[in-house]
């Protein structure tokens, strides 16, 4: 595919999300998928999660620990099989209602049309600090 057409194919990706459509969101996974997530002490959405049951089990624990107020991808660059997404979010933790902001930026690589790899470089320090006992 070309770097616009896996642009455009992360872009959907991405309004899927935003929409909450997270059974249109998995049809655009490869077999294959990995979710990695920097993985952080007591962070349950972090880590790895490799191949489709993994990353419905990411969504999962994500809508299970925190309530998203804010998620916005602000900028797509594409290169090659590869989308860089930057963006920012804000998240309550359900817990214990704890708020934490994020600028972010997500590595995307495409293979097949499909989404092949998700890889996150975050604020791992306020997340930790939100979900600290």
């Amino acid at each position: 595919m070309s770097e616009s057409e896996n642009t455009a194919l992360v872009q959907q990706a991405y309004a899927l999300f935003g929409r909450g459509d997270i059974p249109g969101l998995m049809k655009l996974m490869s077999p294959d998928v990995v979710w990695d997530i920097m993985k952080v002490e007591n962070v349950p959405f972090t880590g790895r999660f490799p191949g489709v049951d993994g990353v419905q089990r990411f969504f999962g624990t994500l809508a299970g620990a925190v309530d998203i107020l804010k998620f916005e991808a602000q900028e797509f660059i594409a290169q090659r099989d590869k989308v860089v997404v930057l963006g920012e979010s804000l998240f309550k933790t359900k817990d214990r209602g704890r708020e934490f902001a994020n600028k972010w930026a997500h590595v995307i690589t495409v293979a097949n049309g499909k989404l092949k790899h998700f890889q996150d470089y975050g604020d791992t320090a306020a997340a930790e600090e939100a979900f600290r006992k």
